[in-house]
């Protein structure tokens, strides 16, 4: 009976439901049932550790009974009202984000997302100044909505490029592993200056950039670039909006990626880390200065379900644990355990050519040679150059194991609650695994 249970489930998900960047013919995905901690149980009892929170948002860990208590406390007093009423779990989360946000952003604009985030901070930027030309970077990631979409660099957006959104403009920023190293950060920034000058600095309402690169391979910005692009928002009236979706939340050991340059912004957009996950959510969090730009003129901006008083009262929680559990602090220490681990790896595994990683936002960086650092699978690479990497992850999943995984890069970015014990089991599934990668080697 058990077993025809498992099967039903399949077969409704694979009948009647569609997935994510993924053709729906021949895909075997995780079945799962539940999940404590850092680990997942699918419908036979399996355990599977999850050493990429989700898609890097299970911060706090899986099951966490103070977040469902929240929930249902505040579902038994209103489950939804109107964004135009206010409820205690609004603005008590509002006043809590002013807090632990740095500088003079001290208003939150919420939505249901990250994607929805990174729409509004996009339209509010024009809303403010007039203009309309957005910067941002190759090999980012801002979500998957139109505008979002058009933001980021991401190659999964060329198969929709007839709709992609107009005035967004985006610079280079080519990464340390594969410069010759002579003069990379003087590249970066001739490079920025570059772009601005053709396109007119006096045109762009915003630059938009991660906190700390996630999913196009966790890359590094030269040492005072965000110092830079702050001197060049100051200078020109443009407006800085640090994407902290995937870095927010204590992913890089700090509350916020940002944190680890030493630069404000303008505006941050939050997501993921925000309610772990546990709810759909997000927010928009803005200046003093752009608050008060709408105290006399409406601000056109709206959504059914902002500021969703049960998703408020889970971000609350949420926050919570983060304090109470020294969640931060831990994500810090492991990640420097971590950096040390893989070390070790890298003398085993010559298909290591990299590893770059913040906090607990990491990624392996796999080669087919560490002296020419040609990458198994380039960004952006067809299905048949794949191959390696596909065995490899199925091995991976093989071995009870799930992690984000893209082109040549697997992530490493478990929840923050994680230990030593789980990490070095966590490692040597993957080492396990690169053992095929090792044999494709030059």
């Amino acid at each position: 009976m058990e077993h025809k249970n498992e099967d039903m489930i399949l077969k409704n998900n694979l009948n009647h439901t569609l997935f994510a960047w993924s053709k729906q013919k021949g895909i075997s995905p995780l079945s799962i049932d539940r999940a404590k901690g850092v680990y997942l149980f699918d419908q036979e009892g399996n355990k599977i550790i999850d050493f990429s929170s989700g898609l890097m948002n299970v911060n706090i860990g899986h099951g966490d009974q103070r977040v469902t208590n929240a929930v249902v406390k505040q579902m038994e007093k209103v489950s939804y009202v109107t964004p135009a009423a206010i409820t205690k779990a609004r603005g008590e989360l509002g006043k809590k984000l002013s807090e632990i946000c740095p500088g003079d952003l001290n208003k939150s604009f919420f939505t249901v997302c990250g994607a929805s985030a990174i729409e509004n901070a996009i339209k509010l930027a024009r809303l403010y100044t007039g203009r309309y030309k957005i910067l941002t970077r190759y090999r980012s990631y801002h979500g998957s909505t139109i505008g979002a979409m058009s933001a980021g660099g991401d190659p999964r957006k060329h198969k929709v490029d007839a709709q992609q959104a107009p005035n967004f403009v985006h610079v280079e920023i080519p990464y340390e592993y594969r410069s010759n190293g002579s003069n990379w950060e003087q590249e970066c920034f001739d490079q920025l200056d570059r772009i601005l000058e053709y396109e007119g600095p006096e045109n762009f309402a915003a630059i938009i950039m991660e906190g700390e690169s996630g999913t196009s391979g966790c890359l590094k910005l030269p040492k005072g670039y965000f110092r830079k692009l702050r001197q060049v928002c100051d200078q020109h009236g443009i407006l800085l909006i640090s994407d902290e979706v995937m870095s927010g939340f204590g992913r890089t050991g700090q509350w916020f990626g940002i944190n680890n340059h030493d630069v404000i912004p303008d505006m941050m957009v939050l997501a993921k880390g925000i309610t772990s996950g546990y709810l759909p959510f997000g927010a928009l969090q803005v200046s003093d200065s752009i608050a008060s730009h709408f105290d006399n003129i409406p601000m056109m901006l709206g959504l059914t379900y902002s500021a969703h008083p049960v998703a408020c009262a889970a971000a609350l929680e949420v926050i919570k644990i983060y304090e109470e559990d020294n969640l931060i602090r831990n994500a810090k220490n492991m990640g420097i355990y971590i950096e040390e681990q893989i070390q070790l790896l890298k003398k085993k595994h010559p298909s290591i050519g990299d590893f770059r990683n913040t906090g607990l936002l990491g990624c392996i960086e796999i080669v087919k040679n560490k002296k020419s650092k040609e990458p198994m699978a380039h960004f952006n690479a067809p299905p048949e150059e794949l191959k390696v990497m596909d065995k490899v992850k199925a091995k991976i999943s093989e071995l009870g194991m799930y992690t984000f995984s893209n082109w040549s890069y697997i992530f490493i970015a478990p929840p923050l609650c994680i230990n030593k014990e789980q990490i070095d089991k966590g490692l040597s599934i993957i080492s396990e695994a690169l053992e095929i990668a090792d044999r494709a080697c030059e």
